[in-house]
């Protein structure tokens, strides 16, 4: 079983149309929508925004549905100047870059007392997400890399400029790292997906908007063509 997360209703929207829904459950004040999508079995289910909402919806997936596999889509503010809004990004690995005890010695991103400091994506799913990005949208550039996440919408030339010193991230968002802590500890495969809405800087709140649509429309095409191949 494939559960497929969107932290908004328009990053999940589309798939749910396409999809063939056989059940919808609702836990946590959150909607799963259980069925058939280009011939796999999914689950598709809108998160709400953070990393808490996040953290729930991908337990609630390995309790109730013994999912395997974790995908999630969504959009993303670009840390790297090689990477131009609408392109996208495949995780590596992900850094939950406001978890800060560096009073106690940690690296800044680091969750105490954890047996590692980023969670891997599955590096079967990274070349798989990479192949089928390439062909369903050859007119953006793929990259991949470490992704950062935070209770926090990048907006501020200062804050970017932190967390490109601080982990050398391809990009930063609000859910990947902990959809893939909760994947680190239920040993689930995971990977996250990010189109690129907005550089996260003093032009992002008027990057996002303009563009929001166009890369939800890419992870889209790469969810389409990424799941014949899991």
């Amino acid at each position: 079983m494939i559960g497929i997360i969107g932290a908004m209703e328009e990053e999940v929207a589309v798939l749910k149309q396409e999809m063939n829904i056989q059940e919808v459950c609702e836990y946590a004040s959150m909607q799963f929508c259980k069925g058939t999508l280009c011939g796999k079995q999914v689950v598709i289910v809108r998160s709400g925004i953070g990393k808490v909402n996040a953290g729930i919806c991908a337990q609630i997936l390995a309790d109730k549905f013994a999912v395997d596999v974790l995908i999630n889509t969504g959009i993303a503010g670009s840390l790297d100047a090689a990477i131009d809004i609408g392109d996208m990004v495949i995780s590596t690995d992900l850094v939950e870059h406001d978890m800060d005890a560096t009073i106690f010695g940690d690296p800044l991103g680091q969750v105490p007392r954890m047996d590692t400091f980023s969670f891997p994506a599955d590096a079967e799913l990274i070349k798989k997400a990479v192949a089928a990005n390439e062909e369903a949208n050859p007119d953006i550039k793929t990259f991949t890399g470490r992704i950062v996440s935070g209770d926090q919408f990048v907006s501020s030339s200062e804050v970017k400029e932190k967390l490109v010193k601080n982990f050398q991230a391809k990009c930063t968002e609000m859910e990947g790292a902990a959809i893939a802590h909760v994947a680190y500890l239920n040993k689930i495969s995971c990977v996250i997906i990010r189109a690129i809405s907005d550089k996260a800087d003093n032009s992002a709140t008027m990057d996002y908007p303009t563009f929001e649509k166009r890369a939800i429309e890419h992870s889209v095409r790469l969810v389409r063509n990424l799941l014949p191949r899991i």
